[in-house]
């Protein structure tokens, strides 16, 4: 639906690559994330009933995602880490415009700008792993985040017009093409 505006070079996974365990508990840490995401999502619209039945279902999907994760670290000897607040994160909630309005449909692109970046680095991911069972896990979980940003673009789209819908997410892009850019590579998903 969309295409990101920033591509992040395969060199972002020289040091995810390096410190492949630190990237799990990362990745660990942004799947519950995501959930949480979603559960506060049709916890606070209960009156839409399409955003209700999908984020119930993401919520669900997320978490089914971060069972996988923990259940990798296991078997490599390692546990969850304390959170971090996530700087990619922090500076894409600073784009969230305040009234109901505005909140909800920056909530729903923003969502969706951060599921595409996911898409994109898991599937660099993949593509960097060595033929195994982390290779084919990291391909299911791509083709997962690409399912999940077309989600929430199409749930703007059931509440707002689609003028809004694109004038808003063509400046959303810019902005975290712009955040992303800005940031330095690390062992983590952002």
């Amino acid at each position: 639906m969309f295409d990101l505006r920033f591509i992040t070079p395969k060199a972002w996974t020289e040091p995810v690559l390096a410190d492949f365990d630190r990237f799990l508990q990362d990745h660990a840490a942004a799947e519950k994330k995501a959930s949480g995401m979603a559960v506060s999502m049709f916890s606070h619209y209960p009156d839409k009933p399409v955003l209700v039945e999908a984020m119930v279902n993401l919520a669900l999907e997320e978490m089914n995602h971060f069972r996988q994760v923990i259940k990798i670290m296991h078997e490599r000897g390692i546990y969850q880490a304390p959170d971090e607040k996530d700087p990619y994160i922090h500076a894409i909630r600073k784009l969230i415009r305040r009234g109901p309005r505005e909140y909800l449909l920056d909530r729903l692109l923003t969502g969706g700008i951060i599921e595409a970046r996911g898409c994109e680095r898991f599937g660099l991911v993949a593509a960097a792993l060595p033929e195994g069972q982390l290779k084919a896990f990291y391909q299911v979980i791509t083709d997962s985040e690409a399912r999940h940003h077309e989600l929430f673009v199409e749930l703007a789209l059931e509440y707002f017009p689609p003028n809004d819908v694109e004038a808003r997410l063509d400046q959303l892009l810019d902005a975290e093409a712009a955040i992303t850019e800005a940031l330095p590579h690390r062992a983590a998903l952002h």
